[in-house]
């Protein structure tokens, strides 16, 4: 239904007070609207004692939305000095005028064009003014008016999200906050109830609810779970008008997800469990797993696992797989399936973050039975040391037993075992062991000062199987006995001064043993007895393991006796007393007053170092031997003789002549003339060869025609046209075939070397034609021929 609005504007006039017009608006239905007039009148607001005309000031009211076909009739303007003769024009300039308002400038009425919606623009300001048609000038000062648009219930209530998600603990008490929607009205909240937005709940009871005027939803249920359902799906309603019939309404979806809480213990889905473990299996080792089921999720299912009572409480343990939840059983000890096969134990599963308001549910943990079953295997030889320690003294024979190692086979099978030294760890077969009773002997001497410790490896395998085999340290130290003499510390050689006086110390002298000594070394220094009443020393024992030289006699005279050697006997106070003969050499040297050496003829007190004559002698054999050698060869190669080129004259056929020399290559072509292999007429016209260039031009000598072939002649003279006029004929150094003989040779063998033996005179003249290479040649068959004449 249509509302219409009616305004009347009263003017005061004429009063030398301020004048003001309110507006009076009533809503009326059912009647058609009433004119709204603007009048305008003259009223000077500064001047309180002389009356102008002036614009009233006044606004219009429109509603919005309209839906008619014609313009809108917003209101009219009025001017006291229109007479309505048409001089006036009125004029609207402001919000939309022209454009969105148009008014009549005979009449002042007002339309508006288009539709207007509040919540686009709820407030329009105008200006208004009358002018003289004729002059243009304005009869009215120009004023302000508004227009108001009225709202009508044209926008639905909207969400300020389309879809809410929230979350709650699971098993929360009724009344919980959950979440709080909110729905805005684009409509006037301060014109009637438009944008009162009234809150209902279409989908989600009996489970949650919603607070009409707050939008807060709440829960409605008490002890809601999560393990029967999580998700909750709750459609929520906003209603304006107050939510009275005829409201607009707009709706929203809430996923409401319930979140876990620890009210569920873990439980283990079966009482006892049953696992097998071989007495092989290495410690660490997992033997079997168990979990316990805990509907909660995330950390309130976390479980820890632990063994609390059993025969096995030492033997096993268990640990949590952090991704699974699940225990892991391992071995802690090493198992023996003839000491024990059978392990029971009692394993407890809890919860590590307890809630203490769901203590009431019971205790969170539960506990089941495992039953361990140990597996027999076969298993290696077991030694009864993890490692030996054995002594002996380095003086015992060899084959001398010096300790005994024992194995078994720990299975109920007690096989029997041999035994064997890991020679990778007896390199030298120091020692064996006897492979029936574990028995260690000594296979060689053994030497204390050479090695102190032996570490060897004994091997213990079953006879029936020797891949079942085990290994054990054996640690052999060898015990000291008094088998070295002791020596002195150092090569002591001293000297004297001729000028000495007597009972003057000379070397104070000292031993070392190689043997060890429990209570220290002792040792005693005496002279040799040959040297003992003939010396021309002393030697004093100080009784603390050192002795000293000293002079018998006033001087000494080097020319007489330049060194003296020293015998002094060293003996040791152990079982059985070792002794030795050591020398000391005493050089008799030239000294000053103070008893500095000043010449000596013991030449290693001066240069102590430098090679020994038999080294010298040595080198120099060396150098000799090298020089003969050379000599011998350089002699051999001067008697080398060169050979004849011809060592009988007589039979030149069974000699081969070397000439020793190399032809020139392609481009040699005064080593040879092959025109006696060309046919006479070749020869006779002089014609060269294309592929051979001389550097000099020589006529070759003419010799005796054979007897004319003619089959041989045509073959060869073909032949030859054929290969002088082939343009694709390789050069020089080719080879041309011309391997026919024809039906008989007129000329029999051209062999040289028969050319001896022939009747026919031959003349070799023409080799001196030749050049230097064929002088040998020449030479040669050149004396022949001056044999024959001769």
């Amino acid at each position: 239904m249509r509302t219409y609005h009616c305004f009347w504007l009263l003017l005061w006039a004429g009063q030398p007070h301020q004048s003001f017009l309110s507006p009076l608006s009533k809503r009326t239905s059912g009647f058609p609207e009433k004119d709204k007039v603007l009048v305008l009148s003259r009223n000077s607001r500064q001047d309180l004692h002389r009356s102008k005309r002036s614009w009233m000031w006044n606004q219009f009211f429109l509603l919005e939305e309209y839906t008619g076909t014609d313009y809108q009739y917003v209101g009219k303007l009025h001017s006291d000095q229109d007479k309505g003769d048409g001089s006036l024009k009125y004029i609207l300039s402001g919000d939309g005028a022209g454009d969105l308002f148009i008014i009549n400038e005979n009449t002042g009425d007002i339309q508006a064009t288009k539709r207007l919606d509040r919540e686009e623009k709820p407030v329009y300001i105008l200006r208004a003014q009358a002018i003289n048609r004729r002059t243009g000038r304005p009869v009215e000062p120009e004023s302000e008016f508004i227009i108001k648009i009225h709202d009508i219930n044209d926008n639905e209530p909207m969400f300020t999200k389309d879809v809410y998600n929230a979350s709650i603990p699971e098993m929360s008490d009724v009344g919980t906050f959950v979440v709080q929607v909110t729905a805005t009205d684009a409509d006037d909240p301060t014109y009637g109830n438009s944008a009162k937005v009234v809150y209902s709940i279409l989908q989600g009871q009996p489970y949650f609810s919603v607070e009409s005027e707050t939008g807060i939803i709440k829960t409605a249920l008490l002890n809601m779970d999560r393990e029967n359902r999580e998700q909750y799906q709750v459609v929520i309603q906003a209603k304006d008008m107050g939510g009275q019939m005829g409201g607009l309404s707009g709706t929203t979806t809430v996923n409401i997800t319930l979140t876990d809480v620890n009210d569920n213990p873990p439980r283990f889905p079966q009482s006892t469990y049953q696992f097998r473990a071989p007495e092989s299996t290495p410690l660490d080792s997992p033997v079997g797993r168990i979990k316990a089921n805990d509907a909660d999720v995330d950390e309130n299912a976390e479980i820890e696992y632990s063994i609390t009572e059993g025969d096995g409480y030492d033997m096993f343990g268990i640990t949590t797989d952090k991704d699974t939840q699940e225990g892991i059983i391992t071995v802690k000890k090493a198992l023996d399936f003839e000491s024990k096969n059978l392990y029971i134990l009692k394993v407890e599963a809890t919860n590590t973050h307890v809630d203490p308001r769901f203590l009431y549910l019971g205790p969170f943990k539960d506990s089941a039975t495992v039953r361990i079953q140990v597996e027999d295997v076969d298993e290696p030889p077991m030694f009864s040391r993890p490692a030996y320690i054995m002594e002996v003294k380095e003086d015992v024979p060899v084959n001398s037993v010096i300790g005994t190692v024992t194995a078994q086979d720990p299975d109920a099978a007690k096989n029997p075992v041999k035994y064997s030294v890991d020679r990778h760890t007896d390199m030298d077969r120091v020692f064996n062991i006897n492979s029936g009773n574990g028995s260690i002997f000594t296979s060689k001497p053994l030497d204390r000062e050479a090695l102190l410790w032996h570490n060897i490896t004994v091997i213990a395998a079953e006879i029936n199987n020797p891949k079942q085999s085990s290994r054990v340290p054996v640690f052999i130290k060898v015990l000291d006995v008094n088998d070295n003499a002791p020596e002195f510390s150092m090569f002591y050689e001293t000297f004297v001064c001729e000028n000495a006086k007597a009972e003057q110390l000379i070397q104070t002298l000292s031993a070392v043993d190689k043997d060890d000594s429990y209570n220290g070394h002792q040792f005693s220094f005496s002279l040799a007895p040959e040297a003992a009443s003939s010396s021309n020393f002393t030697l004093q024992d100080n009784r603390d393991n050192t002795a000293g030289i000293f002079t018998r006699k006033t001087r000494y005279n080097r020319h007489e006796t330049s060194t003296y050697f020293l015998p002094v006997v060293i003996s040791d106070n152990d079982y059985p007393i070792q002794s030795s003969t050591e020398t000391v050499t005493i050089r008799v040297c030239a000294c000053d007053h103070r008893g500095k050496m000043l010449s000596c003829n013991a030449e290693a007190l001066i240069h102590p170092t430098g090679l020994s004559t038999g080294a010298l002698i040595a080198i120099l054999l060396c150098i000799i031997i090298l020089l003969v050698t050379v000599v011998l060869f350089a002699a051999l190669r001067r008697q080398r003789k060169k050979e004849p080129l011809i060592i009988s004259k007589e039979d030149i056929r069974d000699n081969i002549v070397s000439y020793n020399d190399e032809g020139g290559g392609e481009e040699d072509t005064q080593a040879f003339d092959i025109g006696t292999l060309r046919n006479p007429e070749a020869i006779d016209d002089n014609k060269l060869r294309r592929d051979i260039v001389p550097e000099t031009l020589f006529m070759p000598r003419r010799t005796a025609a054979a007897r004319d072939n003619t089959d041989v002649r045509d073959f060869i003279n073909q032949r030859l046209k054929e290969n002088d006029t082939d343009p694709t004929a390789p050069p020089y150094d080719s080879l041309a075939t011309y391997a026919y003989e024809g039906n008989g040779s007129v000329a029999e063998s051209l062999s040289s070397l028969e050319s001896v033996t022939t009747d026919g005179d031959q003349d070799y003249d023409y080799l001196s034609d030749w050049g230097p290479r064929f002088k040998k040649l020449a030479d040669m068959y050149g004396s022949m021929d001056s044999d024959k004449d001769s």
